[in-house]
């Protein structure tokens, strides 16, 4: 065998181990992506109840939104309805109420007056020695 041979001979058999220990991670990563591929499998199984619970779900919270829409639109005629009614509380009985409100606070302002003013005169009249 000559040099050359020989070195042939070492170079095919660190390809050789190169290529096994090449294989061993190949494999590996070979079982992975079958198991990657099983688990997309079963996820992909199980979606179709997943997605059917959610279609209920949100056909149940559309009946819901629509129920409470109409509530929205009753409680929005309730409020004009109050408005309107505060409105002809206001034109009707607002004026006569601050009117007499107005006469009730001047009467007791005149008989507040009246009396302070009956007060100072028996003062004064106390103090000249109750001549009239």
């Amino acid at each position: 065998m000559s040099p050359g041979q020989i070195a042939a001979l070492v170079a095919a058999g660190a390809f050789v181990l190169l290529v096994l220990l090449a294989a061993i991670p190949l494999v590996k990563l070979g079982r992975t992506l079958d198991e990657a591929t099983v688990a997309i499998r079963k996820a992909h199984e199980n979606s179709d109840p997943l997605f059917d619970g959610a279609n209920s779900t949100l056909t149940h919270v559309n009946t819901q939104l629509e129920r409470v829409d109409g509530i929205t639109a009753n409680a929005q005629a309730v409020s004009g309805n109050v408005s309107a009614l505060s409105s002809v509380f206001t034109a009707t009985l607002g004026g006569p109420l601050v009117k007499t409100a107005a006469l009730s606070y001047g009467m007791t302002k005149a008989i507040k007056a009246r009396r302070q003013a009956k007060e100072e005169k028996r003062g004064r009249r106390r103090k000249r020695g109750g001549k009239k």
